[in-house]
């Protein structure tokens, strides 16, 4: 078949298919059932009436009330200020001369203005710095945080860097966290345990905290940072055992969280556990009381909760807005069933600075010889001001 003849055959086809496509065709009326076919028609005859001058005539606000009906307006507890201080421009042009990563940024955590501006004295401050790059080997559907299959090599440089940065902003407490590397056999472990050390020899009075990865289950990674001279062993749960799945990569495992958590505790049992819940994702409440259980069978010394938001449109929504009377009932719930510290509320976040002033008397306080780790607990709440 010449190719004039294969082009004729080919309009012709195009012109039948759609002539029984046709509305008043009578392969269109035997496809559609009759009931259908007159509320189509309804319709129709509905939106003839509509001219041109109506719809210049309707509202603006009633012409775009359409695309917003599934949104969820931002309660008004939920906003922040614009952040600013002597102080934050200091941290943010330390690490841009460093060239290191902050989750405060990449997330874009809303408390960013209060925990670099240091309120009450740049002993106050805190950054949380995200190691091993801004690219993560995971895509959970909450995450901010850019992602790739193939991200750039470890920087073998960012140890010593990121302990030159803190020992310069005279900080009491700092907290480090790491984007996924499922692409280097200990998923980073080294690197992490190896900053937390030179962090340690430049500034040993530096409180150190770091939210870590699953390192996919690996036992022996958990314990090279735990053993590092970490102060916080953090790793987040995120979400109930339920929404997991929906919430997380594929490859992160709400069970296998728990040990990670469980295993920390094993090699230094003085070490404190913390992990964060993200409320708004889908969650009921008895699957969250269900967790806090599973939390403190995992011996995790420490919970967060905070209010899931959604970073851009590309993410999955919110669920709902919790209420910080909720919030407070939470704190009372996990208080109750033995947590040495809950930190509650909308914008709290895992890095939040609202529970590290009571962290640092715990440490402190565990560091004391000859007192029971209760008591010394104790003795840290009793001198809480917050």
């Amino acid at each position: 078949m010449d190719r004039v003849a294969y082009r004729t055959l080919g309009a012709r086809g195009l012109h039948t298919s759609r002539a029984l496509c046709a509305p008043g065709s009578s392969a269109a009326r035997a496809a559609v059932p009759g009931s259908r076919l007159e509320a189509m028609r309804a319709r129709l005859a509905e939106d003839s009436t509509i001219t041109i001058d109506d719809f210049a005539e309707t509202k603006r606000a009633e012409r775009i009330q359409l695309g917003r009906i599934n949104d969820m307006r931002l309660p008004s507890y939920m906003k922040t200020n614009i952040p600013k201080g002597a102080n934050f421009g200091r941290i943010k042009r330390d690490l841009r001369g460093l060239g290191l990563s902050t989750v405060c940024e990449e997330a874009r955590c809303p408390n960013i203005g209060e925990c670099w501006g240091g309120e009450g004295g740049k002993e106050n401050a805190t950054a949380t710095i995200m190691l091993m790059g801004d690219t993560c080997t995971r895509a959970c559907r909450f995450c901010a945080v850019k992602t790739s299959r193939a991200p750039a090599p470890l920087d073998p440089h960012e140890p010593e860097n990121t302990a030159e940065a803190i020992s310069r902003w005279g900080l009491g407490y700092i907290v480090l966290t790491s984007v996924d590397r499922d692409d280097i056999a200990d998923g980073g472990a080294a690197h992490i345990a190896q900053t937390v050390s030179k962090i340690k020899q430049k500034a040993p009075h530096i409180l150190v905290e770091a939210l870590v990865p699953d390192f996919a289950g690996d036992e022996a990674c958990v314990r090279h940072v735990a053993t590092s001279g970490l102060d916080v062993y953090a790793h987040n749960v995120e979400t109930v055992e339920r929404t997991t799945p929906f919430v997380r990569d594929r490859r992160a495992k709400y069970r296998q969280s728990l040990q990670m958590l469980a295993h920390a505790k094993e090699a230094r049992p003085d070490l404190v556990t913390k992990t964060s819940i993200m409320l708004g994702c889908g969650e009921a409440p008895h699957e969250v009381e269900q967790t806090l259980r599973d939390l403190r069978e995992a011996n995790v010394d420490v919970v967060t909760f905070g209010q899931y938001m959604r970073p851009t449109k590309r993410h999955m929504k919110v669920s709902d807005y919790v209420t910080p009377e909720q919030f407070a009932e939470w704190q009372r719930k996990a208080e109750a069933m033995g947590f040495l510290y809950v930190a509650s509320g909308p914008l709290v976040r895992s890095s939040y600075k609202a529970g590290e002033f009571f962290i640092k008397n715990v440490i402190e306080n565990r560091r004391a010889a000859g007192t029971p780790i209760e008591a010394r607990a104790q003795d840290a709440l009793a001198h809480q001001t917050v």
